[in-house]
């Protein structure tokens, strides 16, 4: 999962000359930046290659295989986001590698948070409507409305498809956005601008953040609410392991985008100048963000079942349980009830 990794590029006008504190906290940031560059590769690179390649499709394995996609392919932007810091937000890689870049990044920061409401969606469908999901809810039909995450994100990131550019600014070649083109007045280039970062902002933190995380907190209490009044049979993993990914999600991305709501705020007011202290909080909480694109694997191996037994299995195996969907996975009926489980052997396509 991804930030803009142009805010602080195009916020930063005049900056200043570093302090320490800040040149040492920079140095802090990549080093988690090329920890989770590492760690992404690896880790989601083999979840690809489990839940792609080595298990029965499922919804479940359509559903997590889709997410490593994503935060495998914004793993692999890393050394470019770690390259542009390092040098002063100077961008040596050319027109096209900007455009690309900024676009993976904000269909990653979409289609992340997308998936995971999808994915919730999902268990709670399976919680709620366990007769239904046993008829209805086939591996085709996950394959069909998989797509409609990775739409609207692509829908969202098209004014990064269509304005991505780079630009000379105080003598730095940087990659940034250029809402207005057809103008040189600077009065004008930055009313045009400030309307569009200021509405950019707001969309991003309400519909790529606040809305799917709304929708992922009442699923789990309409879940959490039948499990209290009936109960589970058996532990539930699916959605143990969802609720890590959730969790992680919004622990990692919450800092950031409260600090790009603040931000957004500023440019609104006109404010477009950072200060030294805020420049280093969009540093520091750009890298936690980037960091949540390694943690899904982790929480895949070691979430649900004893830490020891985990250590001295396989991983590719380790993965396979996590990733599956076990007899009784959605089962939220009482001992005694005769309703079929929810979650059932799914029809391939």
């Amino acid at each position: 999962m991804a930030s803009n990794t142009s805010l602080s590029t195009n916020l930063s006008r005049g900056i200043p000359s570093e302090s320490p504190t800040y040149v040492a906290l920079s140095i802090v940031s990549l080093v988690i930046i090329g920890i989770t560059f590492v760690l992404g590769i690896l880790g989601n690179g083999l979840v690809i290659w489990v839940a792609g390649f080595r298990m029965t499709r499922t919804v479940t394995t359509i559903s997590y295989l889709n997410l490593a996609v994503a935060d495998f392919s914004f793993t692999l932007t890393l050394p470019f986001s770690m390259t542009t810091q390092a040098l002063g937000r100077q961008w040596l890689f050319g027109w096209f590698p900007c455009k690309f870049i900024m676009t993976v990044v904000d269909i990653n920061l979409f289609g992340s948070v997308f998936l995971i409401a999808f994915i919730a969606l999902d268990r709670c469908i399976c919680v709620l409507h366990p007769v239904w999901a046993q008829n209805h809810r086939t591996v085709g039909l996950a394959r069909r409305l998989i797509l409609v995450p990775w739409i609207l994100a692509l829908l969202f990131t098209l004014p990064v498809i269509i304005r991505a550019t780079t630009a000379t600014i105080q003598g730095k070649t940087v990659c940034t956005l250029d809402f207005s083109p057809w103008t040189n007045d600077i009065a004008e280039r930055l009313k045009v601008a400030t309307t569009m970062y200021t509405l950019r902002g707001i969309i991003r933190f309400i519909i790529g953040f606040s809305m799917p995380m709304s929708t992922v907190a009442i699923c789990y209490g309409l879940v959490a609410a039948k499990i209290h009044r009936q109960g589970l049979i058996k532990s539930n993993r699916p959605l143990r392991v969802l609720f890590s990914v959730v969790a992680a999600f919004f622990v990692c991305w919450f800092p950031y985008q409260l600090v790009a709501l603040i931000a957004t705020v500023r440019i609104s007011n006109g404010w477009w100048n950072l200060s030294e202290t805020f420049r280093l909080m969009v540093n520091i909480t750009s890298a936690l963000a980037y960091f949540n694109s390694c943690l899904n694997p982790i929480l895949y191996v070691f979430v649900g079942q004893d830490f020891r037994e985990k250590l001295i299995r396989s991983l590719p195996a380790s993965l396979e349980r996590a990733l599956s969907e076990d007899a009784g996975q959605t089962e939220s009926t009482p001992a005694n009830s005769t309703s079929p489980p929810s979650n059932v052997e799914l029809k391939a396509t």
